[in-house]
């Protein structure tokens, strides 16, 4: 198992990966899948400012994992929104909790106190959408700071959104400006 930085030629695996949770899942809400030249963008946009890790096990991209803007003001910028897609078949492999500890090793080396996850919460768990999510960011250490109800809809179903978060350092006065 290899963790390295996503380069814009991941694009077309890292879209593959993905298209399966926006067609089959309410875990993304997003209707369409992103195409391979979209999703180049998308790294290209994060690795200005935040890391964006894929996972390679025996040669193939098997997951991936990324930082971003929280909310744009400069006030937030000791936080950080997070997001990790493995592949379908390779759950419960260790690859996300990989992912996530290089990605907390990198943010913390770059003076990031405040981690975010924003999870689609099923009022119902059903063929799209189980708290497995859930699960796994409190395993590593997350807890749930805020509920949204019937926020997303996707499906013909209507789903809660949840953010939890975890705190990976010291929230001490710093010169604002001081992380770009």
């Amino acid at each position: 198992m290899t963790i390295r930085s996503a380069t814009v030629r991941d694009a077309a695996q890292l879209a593959d990966i993905y298209r399966w949770y926006v067609e089959r899942t309410a875990i993304s809400f997003e209707y369409d899948p992103p195409t391979a030249e979209e999703f180049e963008g998308r790294i290209a946009r994060t690795l200005e400012r935040y890391p964006w890790l894929v996972l390679e096990d025996e040669g193939q991209i098997r997951g991936y994992a990324y930082a971003g803007v929280f909310k744009a003001r400069r006030a937030y910028d000791r936080s950080c929104e997070l997001s990790i897609y493995v592949e379908r078949h390779a759950h419960g492999l260790g690859y996300g909790r990989a992912l996530y500890a290089e990605l907390e090793r990198r943010l913390s080396g770059m003076g990031m106190t405040n981690l975010y996850a924003c999870i689609t919460d099923p009022i119902v768990e059903d063929e799209t959408l189980t708290r497995q999510s859930e699960g796994f960011h409190r395993h590593l250490g997350f807890e749930t700071v805020g509920r949204f109800h019937r926020c997303g809809y996707k499906f013909g179903r209507w789903y809660n959104m949840i953010w939890m978060e975890k705190l990976i350092g010291e929230n001490a006065p710093f010169a604002p400006g001081a992380i770009e």
